[in-house]
């Protein structure tokens, strides 16, 4: 299989970017051509509309959760402490184009609800392949969607605070999977 043109892929990453830092509506071809640095022809080439740059990062996203879901499953330390502390971590490829996602959904894109909803699905799945407990497991995720939170907020406040906690809130996790 061919990598995709490097122009694509900047032209993609952009319009990701731009969907996390000015929302949906802000992120406009021009936009995009001028974040990517290539031309709006260049952009429009590879993706002729914003619905064909949506349905990109669609793709992109679904292929980085696929990922994220077998590394999960397949985590030495078990799916619960891998969500939980790699909810901490931003920054990633499934992060820009999870954020993405969440901002197109925003605007009531029905496919980047749908893909919201399966990938919110599927990671609950693999905690409670190890926790009996239904509320147990919604607990665990919900620890990882609130370091999830805390770590994208701007500046380093919320960092520092639960930073400092990580190992013992993973030791809470051990004992709702209990």
């Amino acid at each position: 299989m061919s990598r995709p043109p490097k122009a694509r892929n900047k032209a993609l990453l952009a319009y990701c970017e731009l969907l996390r830092s000015d929302g949906e509506r802000a992120t406009t071809i021009d936009a995009v051509a001028a974040r990517a640095d290539i031309s709006k022809g260049g952009v429009l080439y590879h993706f002729p509309s914003k619905e064909a740059l949506a349905e990109a990062a669609l793709e992109w996203f679904r292929e980085e959760c696929e990922h994220d879901l077998v590394t999960m499953a397949e985590a030495p330390e078990g799916p619960s402490r891998h969500y939980v502390r790699t909810s901490w971590t931003g920054g990633s490829e499934l992060d820009t184009a999870y954020v993405a996602m969440l901002r197109l959904a925003q605007s009531s894109w029905q496919p980047a609800i749908d893909a919201l909803e399966w990938v919110h699905a599927a990671w609950l799945d693999q905690i409670r392949s190890e926790v009996d407990d239904k509320f147990a497991a919604e607990a665990i995720m919900l620890i990882g969607e609130g370091l999830y939170a805390h770590s994208s907020m701007p500046g380093e406040w919320s960092r520092g605070t639960f930073a400092r906690s990580i190992d013992q809130l993973l030791e809470q996790v051990d004992r709702l999977k209990d």
